[in-house]
């Protein structure tokens, strides 16, 4: 299992998204996603964090949270535990990022976008103000199989 952060940068009731259109063989290909990815050998979930936000963005985080944990669990590839953020102050002028296009979407918006399903649990909890969470997202054939949180299934 690989260790990967997703920021959600927030302003105005929007959250930073990355629509994935550029990269080759990209899992998440066509998907609008937070920021973020791979941390690096010696990195904490933090440093990895700001790097890639800064990488793909440009921005400086200035003020974030780490909100909770999300283990994926595919049928295919390798699974991953992904460190998610989200940060409500940040400084720096917007990039061109090169796995795809950024735009700024109202959150009550993001139902209505191409999106992995669990990523719609996890934001929903994000919105409520959960505190720090765990959880787990099962993929057959990307479809989502079984979701767990804190140890509770979840109805899908």
């Amino acid at each position: 299992m690989r260790n990967t952060t997703l920021c959600y940068l927030e302003r105005d009731g929007a959250y930073l998204m990355l629509h994935r259109t550029k990269k080759q063989n990209d899992i998440n290909e066509g998907k609008w996603i937070g920021v973020g990815g791979g941390l690096e050998e010696g990195e904490s979930p933090e440093e990895g964090v700001l790097r890639e936000v800064r990488e793909e963005t440009g921005y400086t985080m200035l003020s974030w949270r780490y909100r909770g944990i999300v283990t994926f669990v595919p049928d295919r590839g390798e699974g991953e535990y992904m460190h998610l953020f989200t940060c409500d102050r940040f400084a720096g002028e917007e990039i061109v990022c090169d796995e795809g296009d950024l735009a700024w979407v109202d959150r009550a918006a993001l139902p209505s976008l191409p999106a992995w399903e669990g990523d719609r649990i996890f934001l929903d909890l994000l919105a409520q103000e959960r505190p720090f969470f765990s959880l787990k997202l099962v993929y057959r054939s990307d479809a989502l199989a079984a979701a767990v949180l804190d140890g509770q299934p979840l109805p899908l």
